[in-house]
């Protein structure tokens, strides 16, 4: 068996790839990550890393080793969490938040529930700014954000909202009194695009660059809020599919909502950094699923 802190040094160094960093980490000497590499090179038979006076690279054998270790520490640390939190109760902060009015209801029942069962842990809430969801997440300023699907590159949790799509025009549109629509009309207009930063996977899915028949879909102007592609959808530089809780969050005399009728329904719910599934993330996200019965299908 593996002593602690040789799997810790083993680790960390893969991780850093730099004996001066992995000593600063750790906070021992140099010589003494050397030594224990060594001695579990010595143990497994085979060397580890490759070591120049300029690089360190894994070996192989030292990248699978890293790969099958990772998840097993991973498993140990949130074990020892779990009995830690159920011997003294959850406790520290939480940074929740929520992507559009629509999303705020989900997200307060889940809170409320949490609090309930957890009161001993503090929880912030906040809207989200369309532009920043990821970095927020990323950098750690938000815990579990409540968004729309797809979200690509974080986990996410089961739906919480099912919506129907509809398509924002212009109150003076030819197609505003129109009873329905289908998804092909989008390559007969200018369709208005989501922020840069946003995940390519989100835009295939509300801004699709073609039709179901594989018609062209024209691109129109980009906004930096949903506020502001509204408004340039009420400018009749394009059209925007939406979920039909807009027209309720975003009731305006200059637009008119259409509802399209072989669109798949919008989804929403939980979204989280995977690197950041603590226990408190856990037990959010079981709270948000008890407090909201799921939607029918």
């Amino acid at each position: 068996m593996l002593e602690r802190y040789e799997i810790e040094t083993f680790l960390t160094l893969a991780e850093e790839l730099h004996f001066g960093r992995t000593a600063e980490r750790l906070r021992v000497t140099t010589g003494r990550i050397s030594h224990v590499v060594r001695k579990l090179e010595r143990r497994i038979g085979a060397p580890l890393f490759e070591r120049t006076s300029r690089v360190v690279r894994l070996t192989p054998i030292g990248a699978h080793l890293a790969e099958e270790l990772r998840p097993l520490v991973a498993g140990i640390e949130d074990a020892v969490q779990r009995a830690v939190d159920a011997g003294r109760g959850l406790t520290g902060e939480l940074r929740v938040a929520y992507v559009g009015e629509s999303t705020a209801p989900v997200l307060l029942r889940a809170v409320a529930l949490f609090t309930e069962r957890h009161p001993d842990c503090v929880v912030h809430v906040h809207e989200a700014p369309l532009a920043t969801t990821r970095s927020s997440l990323r950098d750690g300023s938000i815990d579990v954000l409540i968004a729309s699907y797809p979200f690509d590159g974080m986990a996410n949790g089961p739906a919480l909202l099912h919506e129907r799509r509809v398509l924002a025009v212009a109150a003076d549109h030819p197609l505003a009194g129109a009873e329905s629509v289908s998804l092909e009309v989008l390559a007969d207009h200018p369709v208005v695009q989501y922020p840069a930063v946003t995940s390519a996977a989100f835009k295939r899915d509300r801004t699709p660059d073609r039709t179901p028949s594989g018609r062209s879909v024209p691109q129109g102007p980009a906004g930096t809020s949903f506020s502001e592609m509204l408004a340039l959808v009420a400018m009749g530089r394009g059209v925007l599919p939406v979920g039909e809780q807009t027209r309720h969050y975003h009731a305006r005399p200059d637009l008119a909502y259409v509802p399209i009728r072989d669109a798949p329904p919008i989804r929403r719910g939980p979204v989280w950094l995977a690197s950041n599934t603590t226990t408190r993330v856990r037990e959010f996200v079981r709270a948000a699923v008890d407090a909201n019965p799921a939607p029918a299908a």
